[in-house]
């Protein structure tokens, strides 16, 4: 029988799940801002959407709370297994939007299985490890099994094509496995085929996406085309100055030059209207998620709980890292949206339950 030392519901940090709703609601509010004077979508606006799916996320994370995660680890290969055939449906009969096939039509809603596969990827690398734990580091050999587990997922994704997705299970699947350590040569020979491939990767990127790379690299060969996004971007963020100029008062937000400002530019639109302090504020908020997601990996009680706690962590960090870089025209636009606070349902609904299962080790940091 399962014995825990405290009670479970003391057992959870008030500090961190207030945080996250602070978070959600600075974002809600956002979008509400952002859409200002657009039509909505299918007769209701964003915000109401979102709500909605911060609904049923908070229903899902509870349900997820509740399965003690060591249930969860027996059933991993086969909940891997069932996102794998969502991806490969959704390119067979999946809708078609803006020549990408992403989504699964469900009724009144539409569904991204190319946003599940980032977490049930991560439970299948932490079964894996979790039954293949050894000590020293791993060479390219030993790491055959992870690597074909991510391999399958990344080219499915970029089947679609989603080339931002592609790119967050890659650095979330190498960041895990340098983690776990590799050999020196292992090292080097990773180097040396990432340097050698980027040629062939650059061959086989469609044209809008060597465009935005090229865009990142001059964003001002082209202001009023290839660089508008990046240039409206900067101006938004760069207007708000040091205290904003206050909320449903940013001129490129409720103007609408700043595109995309509800998605993968909402932090953007964010900064305009709250300036450096907000932002700052909320950066912070990011940062303690992360460090507190940290914290989960070394009080897990085993290995599956540790790899589990360290994806989503890595999960987060590189969303956060890379939407932030994006509006800050520090990265390329790869269209990575920014955790529960970009507009998007499966996004949302896949964070939340991902939350769900860090809380679900946490809680159960005393069982024995």
């Amino acid at each position: 029988m399962t014995k825990i030392k405290t009670s479970r519901f003391s057992s959870f940090d008030i500090v961190f799940v207030i945080t996250l709703l602070m978070i959600g609601l600075l974002g809600t509010l956002t979008l509400y801002s952002a859409m200002q004077g657009s039509a909505p979508e299918g007769g209701m606006p964003p915000h109401e959407k979102q709500l909605i799916w911060w609904g049923l996320g908070l229903l899902g994370m509870a349900l997820v709370v509740l399965i003690d995660y060591r249930h969860i680890e027996h059933y991993a290969y086969l909940i891997y297994a069932c996102s794998l055939l969502l991806l490969v449906y959704v390119l067979v009969m999946g809708r078609s939007i803006s020549g990408a096939k992403r989504w699964i039509e469900l009724g009144p809603i539409q569904f991204q299985p190319s946003e599940l596969i980032k977490v049930t990827l991560i439970l299948a690398l932490a079964k894996y490890f979790h039954h293949h734990a050894r000590q020293g580091r791993y060479n390219l050999f030993e790491l055959a099994v992870p690597f074909l587990l991510f391999l399958v997922p990344f080219v499915l994704v970029l089947l679609e094509p989603d080339l931002g997705t592609a790119i967050v299970l890659l650095l979330v699947f190498f960041s895990v496995v340098l983690f776990f350590g590799l050999t020196r040569g292992s090292i080097l020979t990773l180097l040396g085929a990432g340097v050698a491939s980027l040629p062939m990767a650059w061959f086989h990127l469609k044209d809008y996406q060597k465009e935005r790379v090229m865009t990142f690299l001059n964003p001002a060969e082209d202001p009023l085309g290839r660089g508008y996004h990046i240039i409206q971007s900067k101006i938004a963020i760069g207007s708000g100055g040091l205290w904003g100029k206050g909320f449903l008062r940013g001129t490129q937000t409720r103007l609408h030059f700043l595109p995309e400002q509800h998605t993968d530019f909402i932090f953007s639109a964010f900064a305009e209207q709250w300036g450096f302090v907000g932002s700052f504020l909320l950066l912070a908020g990011f940062l303690l998620v992360i460090f507190w997601a940290f914290n989960i990996c070394s009080r897990a009680k085993n290995t599956f709980g540790m790899v589990v706690a360290l994806g989503i962590t890595l999960l987060f960090f590189w969303h956060v890292t890379i939407n932030i870089g994006m509006c800050l025209g520090l990265l390329p636009v790869v269209g990575i949206p920014l955790p529960l606070f970009s507009y998007g349902g499966s996004f949302l609904l896949v964070m939340l339950l991902s939350v769900g299962l860090l809380l679900n080790i946490y809680i159960r940091r005393f069982i024995f």
